[in-house]
C-alpha cells in the first residue's frame, strides 16, 4: 500500500496535535471588544480550553461569557478586571469617552455569576475593579485541576 505525500503529512499534523488545544491567559490588559469576541467565538467552537493564570482585564473577561465555563479554570494568579466600555481613543482624539452602549453589551455576555459580583460591587465605572483570586472568584470560575 502506498502512503501519498499528502496523506503521510495529514497524519504527521494529526498526531502532533494536543488532543485538546489550550488558551493560557497570563498577562491581557484587554484591547477591542469585536477582537476579543472573534477569538473567543473560535475558541468555544473549536472546543478548547482556557486557563487563566495571571491579570485577565478588560475585554480579556468576555472569555467568561463566550466559552462555556466549564472549559475555563483559574490559577491562583488569576485575577479578573472589569470596568466601562470605551469609545475607540482614535475617534474621540485621545480622551478616554464612555460608552453605554459598549457598557451594556459587554454585560450582555457576562453570566450570572459574573453580572451579581459586579452590581453587588458598584456596578461598571471608568474605574477598574478587580476580582483576585480565593474564594471569591472560585464562586464564578472553577480553580484548575492538576491535569489541565
Amino acid at each position: 500500500m502506498r502512503i501519498t505525500s499528502l496523506a503521510l503529512l495529514l497524519l504527521t499534523l494529526f498526531a502532533a496535535t494536543p488532543a485538546h488545544a489550550l488558551l493560557h491567559i497570563t498577562n491581557d490588559h484587554g484591547g477591542y471588544v469585536e477582537q476579543y469576541k472573534t477569538k473567543y467565538e473560535r475558541i468555544r467552537d473549536r472546543g478548547e480550553r482556557v486557563v487563566i493564570d495571571g491579570v485577565c482585564n478588560s475585554a480579556c473577561t468576555l472569555v467568561l461569557g463566550i466559552v462555556p465555563l466549564n472549559k475555563i479554570c483559574v490559577t491562583p494568579r488569576a485575577s479578573l478586571g472589569f470596568h466601562e466600555a470605551y469609545y475607540d481613543k482614535s475617534f474621540t482624539f485621545g480622551i478616554k469617552v464612555t460608552s453605554a452602549a459598549g457598557t451594556s453589551e459587554l454585560m450582555s455576555y457576562y453570566p450570572d455569576t459574573v453580572k451579581d459580583w459586579i452590581r453587588r460591587n458598584g456596578g461598571l465605572t471608568t474605574q477598574m475593579k478587580k476580582i483576585k483570586n480565593g474564594t471569591e472568584l472560585w464562586k464564578i470560575v472553577d480553580p484548575c485541576p492538576d491535569e489541565w
